[in-house]
């Protein structure tokens, strides 16, 4: 009987400790910076991601459709790019649907709401009353700007040159 106190003293003991061990790691887990800076990276990937394809996006069918368009490539974007889109007069013409394939942060700075993104969108163009489509591959550096609470914009948009080999130079 005594043995059986002294097991039972000890199995609460041990599960105590290990509730507290467990207790313990998760508020400091909780607490972690890295954990909240891995959501903030997580949201400014999703949204860059997100305004990109909307930036290489156009249904172009009307004039109409195309001014609704430019509204969402501006609400997309923001500071100079919003300005610059802005200017676009909508017109009818060739449609374009963007899909990043590819897409990473290679900067993020939490405090001042900035972060750079790399990708690869393809997009397809539909010339104006045709059927077929055509593919083209872009690479492009964005800067993003957080603009509140979870939400990043496109900030600057740019293209990144292709490579070129050694051997693609010596066969000019």
């Amino acid at each position: 009987m005594r043995r059986a106190r002294i097991l039972t003293g000890a199995a609460v003991a041990l599960s105590l400790a290990f509730c507290g061990a467990g207790a313990w790691t998760y508020a400091q887990a909780r607490g972690d910076d890295s954990l909240a800076y891995g959501r903030e990276r997580d949201e400014a990937l999703a949204d860059g991601r997100d305004r990109l394809s909307l930036l290489h996006t156009l249904d172009a069918s009307s004039r109409e459709r195309a001014r609704e368009g430019i509204r969402v490539w501006r609400a997309a974007a923001t500071g100079p790019l919003r300005a610059e889109l802005g200017r676009t007069s909508p017109e009818k013409g060739a449609s374009a649907r963007g899909t990043v394939t590819e897409a990473a942060l290679t900067a993020l700075d939490t405090r001042a709401g900035t972060a750079k993104l790399i990708a690869t969108v393809r997009v397809e163009v539909t010339p104006a009353g045709a059927a077929r489509t055509t593919t083209d591959r872009k690479r492009l550096e964005a800067v993003l700007a957080r603009t509140g609470p979870g939400e990043w914009k496109v900030k600057a948009l740019s293209a990144v040159p292709l490579a070129r080999t050694a051997e693609e130079d010596d066969g000019r």
